[in-house]
């Protein structure tokens, strides 16, 4: 039960290790692009190609939905990024539970973007969890994690696809050990839980009042979706550009001045600088390519 391409690694690893899948759950298509078609999930088309039945319900509010999942008579379900909410008649439907992949060190993290918040709230280190679930959101106990450190400028994007491929192998372990009767759970602690909220595009234009290390955290943690941004005038009026990747930077100055012309902006304290943006409607680039096509230069404010 999956969605995203986060969960695309895991259905392979299961698939791989010679698992029988009797049923893949995924969001319905979606509306999207710029003909606003509708689109499989990742998950779905990855199924389709494998041959494997794909179900693709709305909720599971309806009991014939849930009645049509226990009728699958599943040993065990693997539930990675679906975004659907699993009723308690869901819950109990395989004999062995529902066994969830989720990517932090529970209980820090619970919710819905775990691997942004991590970033942008300073962590050194996360990680992924298989846990059992249980009714309330990301609660149930913990069988088996695997913890990373989160690097000096590691974006949400690098961490996405490390922890995609870590849980996947993660997850394929505690499949084998729930078959050879030895998978073991621990209550998460009571201390330390943490809500992961929703990205929400309000927060994602840059603050250069902040310290350095602050707006770094907050762009990494954004990039490369939804991305972080600011606002210069590079000739044509107000723009704005997403940062993807960013760097320490070296001086001082007003907060949002560029002072250099490798791409070095003062913040609130010391300075940052962007080593990848994006304008709208471009691919990503340099910031020395971005520099060179905009009317730029040192003592600009990106302040707004």
């Amino acid at each position: 039960m999956g969605t995203p391409d986060f969960a695309v690694p895991t259905l392979m690893e299961i698939v791989g290790h010679g698992h029988e899948v009797v049923a893949v759950y995924s969001q319905p298509p979606r509306p999207a692009g710029r003909g606003m078609a509708e689109r499989r999930s990742p998950v779905h088309e990855k199924a389709d190609g494998l041959g494997l039945p794909v179900l693709t319900p709305l909720s599971f509010r309806d009991p014939d939905t849930c009645r049509t999942f226990a009728d699958l008579d599943a040993d065990v379900a693997v539930v990675v990024a679906y975004g659907l909410l699993l009723p308690q008649a869901a819950l109990d439907a395989p004999r062995d539970g529902c066994l969830n992949l989720h990517a932090s060190l529970l209980p820090r993290w619970r919710g819905a973007a775990p691997i942004n918040r991590a970033i942008m709230a300073g962590d050194a280190e996360t990680g992924v969890m298989v846990m059992r679930m249980e009714a309330g959101l990301d609660t149930g106990p913990v069988a088996m994690a695997e913890r990373v450190a989160i690097g000096a400028e590691t974006t949400a994007g690098d961490l996405h696809d490390r922890l995609a491929v870590l849980g996947a192998d993660l997850m394929v372990r505690a499949l084998a050990a729930l078959s050879r009767g030895g998978l073991s759970f621990t209550p998460q602690a009571v201390e330390g839980a943490t809500y992961a909220r929703k990205l929400d595009k309000a927060e994602t234009r840059i603050d250069w009042n902040l310290p350095a290390a602050v707006v770094s955290a907050h762009v990494r943690g954004l990039s490369p979706f939804p991305g972080a941004w600011f606002e210069a005038d590079l000739g044509k009026g107000p723009e704005r550009v997403k940062v993807l990747r960013i760097a320490a930077g070296e001086g001082t100055g007003v907060a949002g001045t560029l002072l250099s012309p490798e791409g070095d902006v003062a913040c609130g304290e010391s300075a940052v600088r962007l080593v990848s943006v994006q304008r709208a409607g471009s691919k990503p680039m340099a910031f020395s390519d971005f520099l060179r096509g905009a009317r730029l230069a040192p003592g600009q404010s990106f302040a707004g």
